[in-house]
């Protein structure tokens, strides 16, 4: 029996989901997995790790659609529900699956999609009454999820995680960070990512905690639930952050002080998915009263490195190795370095398994002695280690230095006029690549060349942005991450 069954059942009667007006029991939310379960097998007894895409809204829904797949044992392959139908053809022809299950108001967008892909198509609310069935023993080293990553540098990958992968995952979390059956959190992710996935549900759930839904993105409905007084855990991205900090500041003092009171009252309060910039840190305590706890992970490995719970959640760095993970820093010779930067390198039963249907790439992913490859350099410094960006996108290899994008966006953003802002480097002949900078501005009055000024003064000149480009938002995928390839184009 898979944990979540086991746990399902010890739960039984506490509620497990809230979402609409709706309160679920874990009794009800396993029973309603075991019969979708049931319908996805039919007459074979295993699904024998077949692929099945869903697209179903959060809530109850989502979680017993997800577990009923995973009982049945096929391989769960949630579709953003933003997602367009080119998108969702790819994911169907690239994981192979046959079947589809979808809430009632996707059936318009799937139904000929469905009909023309020969897939078979299952509407969540139109799931019978049926007689129990017998269901599979599920071996944990079997396949359970399959991810996309954003695919930003070429056609997305589906990482493919086992029972045991995730299971590990969710101990590793729930060790770190004190989850307890007392947990109340609220999910405003979306649900195709690992965050709102593992972090945010399966590891609530998995101690016998409340996962609160909120369909939409409100601040002014964020807030409302977190003045009722039963949230007491907050997981989200940075740009969630940067949105109901700008909805507190225009809020009356009065108001302001009345969730900060509320706020305080968290146990924690969590940022990840993107850099979480110093300042939106700093600003968020001082609205909360709650000291951001800052975490790094990737769709391939989990969580892998996290700031403490309870000890020294220091600006700008990520932390320290999770249980149960290895991380080491390596140079471009794949050699173990200190006191000076490095691609971050992850190990550990938390790693997903392979690229689904890409040989080479899983093995290209890892180093010989099986350390994956995560692309991202870092720096460690009193046991801290520090993101300096992604090798592809946030080192700039200028005239001979190694510049971090991440660094130079920090500092433009300390400008009184600047708002937001993100770094890239540009192809050119002379210094290999010049740093460029796109800024969302709180006025019109600032220029590149005050800008430019000011960061003369604030770092060495082979650091300063050579071009400004002054934009009304910055290009961002679903997690709120800032696609740097996107915005290259709009230099040219």
């Amino acid at each position: 029996m898979l944990y979540f069954q086991q746990n399902a059942r010890k739960f039984g009667k506490s509620i497990a989901l809230l979402s609409g007006s709706q309160a679920y029991s874990y009794s009800t939310l396993i029973d309603q997995a075991e019969k979708i379960a049931g319908l996805l097998v039919e007459d074979q007894a295993d699904l024998h790790q077949s692929p099945v895409a869903y697209m179903v809204e959060p809530g109850f829904a989502y979680v017993s659609a997800q577990w009923g797949i995973w009982l049945a044992g096929g391989i769960a392959v949630p579709v953003a529900l933003a997602q367009p139908v080119d998108s969702i053809q790819y994911i169907i022809q690239d994981t192979g699956a046959k079947t589809f299950i979808c809430s009632a108001c996707f059936t318009s967008l799937l139904s000929d999609f469905c009909r023309d892909a020969d897939v078979r198509l299952l509407v969540w609310e139109e799931v019978p009454e049926t007689a129990s069935k017998s269901l599979p023993e599920i071996n944990v080293d079997k396949g359970a999820m399959i991810l996309y990553t954003s695919g930003t540098t070429s056609l997305p990958k589906g990482v493919l995680s086992t029972h045991h992968g995730i299971e590990s995952q969710i101990r590793s979390l729930v060790e770190a960070w004190n989850y307890t059956a007392d947990d109340h959190t609220l999910c405003v992710l979306p649900l195709h990512h690992i965050h709102g996935i593992i972090n945010v549900i399966s590891a609530t759930l998995y101690v016998g905690g409340k996962v609160e839904f909120l369909p939409q993105f409100s601040p002014e409905e964020i807030f409302a639930r977190f003045k009722q007084g039963a949230l007491n855990v907050f997981m989200a991205v940075p740009t969630i952050y940067f949105k109901l900090i700008a909805y507190l500041e225009s809020l009356p003092e009065s108001e302001r002080i009345e969730l900060k009171t509320c706020m305080q009252a968290f146990r924690l309060m969590i940022s990840g998915s993107a850099a979480l910039p110093v300042s939106v840190m700093e600003k968020w305590e001082i609205l909360s009263g709650q000291r951001l706890l800052e975490r790094y992970g990737m769709t391939e490995i989990g969580m892998a490195i996290s700031n403490p719970y309870a000890g020294e959640r220091r600006a700008g760095h990520v932390g320290m190795p999770l249980p149960g993970v290895q991380v080491r820093i390596v140079d471009e010779k794949n050699r173990i370095v200190e006191g000076q930067p490095g691609e971050i390198q992850i190990k550990g039963p938390t790693v997903f398994k392979e690229y689904w249907g890409k040989e080479k790439a899983s093995q290209e992913a890892f180093t010989e002695d099986g350390w994956f490859k995560t692309g991202d350099v870092a720096e460690l410094a009193d046991g801290y280690y520090r993101i300096l960006g992604r090798n592809s996108t946030d080192i700039i290899k200028s005239g001979g230095y190694k510049l971090s994008a991440l660094e130079i966006e920090e500092v433009l953003r300390t400008h009184a006029s600047v708002e937001d802002c993100s770094v890239v480097g540009l192809p050119d002949e002379e210094w290999g690549e010049i740093v460029a900078a796109a800024v969302v501005l709180k006025d019109k009055k600032s220029s590149p060349e005050e800008l430019n000024t000011f960061m003369r003064q604030k770092m060495p000149a082979y650091r300063v942005p050579r071009k400004y480009l002054f934009l009304s938002e910055l290009p961002r995928n679903a997690m709120g991450k800032v696609t740097k390839n996107d915005l290259k184009v709009l230099f040219t």
